[in-house]
């Protein structure tokens, strides 16, 4: 029986647990310890953080507090869009391991592609961003890295110039929104999907058909939209700070969904929205 200690191998090798923990909105405080911790105890061995979410101190405060071994979690964290820029990554990869209470990272990733500051010149920002990751990289300080909301135009900029392929790509994916283009680009250059906002962030409850793959299977819709990723080739991202809901969240590796099913979630398109456009964001 699969588990959430299973997982997905990066193109330099790497494993990485098939199912992460994500903290985006988690307080860093003692609820956002409280869940990391509530997580850690239930199984999950990979926590996805980032500068912006203002919470890497309680998340390196309830790795410390687990009592389980560094080695055995698998820890990610983001660049932040005000700090691209070869020099600029590196100060905002140390002050996140000061935060965090930790020496390496797992994962490290650009958190956008095209913030407003660079967006004149945004190609040349990101190479200057991805050489200094390569170092670090090489350095032994991060185990991979790779890229969040990047769009296939986007990956083509860094690959002209990068050494190293990026590993990862964290998109929003969730039914009915596939972003297809950039999966199939990925996918072509061994680029591992993972899938934030897998629920929808909570749209996909109010999704008639939803509701009907609940009574079929005997799962919770969110059970059901993990477990759909999975099945997807995704690695998604749940995240919570209800115990109750953590550990609902785990349990989603005693079934499988038909093929038609999964074909069928798919194509609910729109039902839970769409991520914007990166190249048009304003932070």
């Amino acid at each position: 029986m699969k588990s959430l200690t299973d997982y997905y191998t990066l193109h330099n090798g790497v494993t990485i647990p098939c199912v992460g923990f994500g903290t985006w909105q988690t307080p860093n405080d003692e609820v956002g310890i409280t869940s990391v911790k509530t997580a850690l105890d239930v199984g999950y061995r990979h926590i996805d953080t980032a500068a912006i979410y203002g919470n890497e101190v309680s998340v390196g405060k309830a790795i410390k507090d687990s009592g389980i071994p560094r080695e055995e979690i698998f820890l990610t964290s983001k660049l932040w869009n005000e700090d691209h820029g070869y020099e600029a990554t590196l100060r905002a990869f140390e002050e996140s391991l000061k935060r965090l209470d930790t020496d390496y990272l797992d994962l490290y990733l650009i958190h956008w592609p095209n913030p407003p500051k660079f967006r004149d010149r945004w190609q040349e920002v990101n190479s200057e961003t991805w050489k200094a990751m390569e170092e670090l990289y090489e350095a032994g300080k991060i185990k991979a890295i790779g890229v969040s909301n990047f769009r296939t135009h986007h990956l083509k900029a860094i690959m002209d110039h990068a050494k190293i392929v990026p590993m990862v790509n964290q998109i929003r994916l969730c039914p009915g929104d596939l972003q297809e283009e950039t999966v199939d680009f990925c996918r072509e250059h061994d680029i591992l999907l993972e899938a934030y906002s897998p629920l929808g962030t909570g749209k996909v409850f109010d999704v008639p058909e939803m509701q009907f793959f609940e009574q079929k299977y005997g799962k919770s819709i969110a059970q059901i939209c993990l477990r759909w990723s999975l099945e997807r080739g995704y690695l998604p991202l749940p995240k919570s700070v209800t115990p109750s809901r953590i550990e609902a969240n785990a349990d989603i590796f005693d079934f499988e969904l038909e093929e038609r099913d999964v074909e069928d979630i798919a194509n609910l398109t729109g039902a839970c929205g769409f991520g914007g456009d990166p190249d048009l964001k304003t932070f």
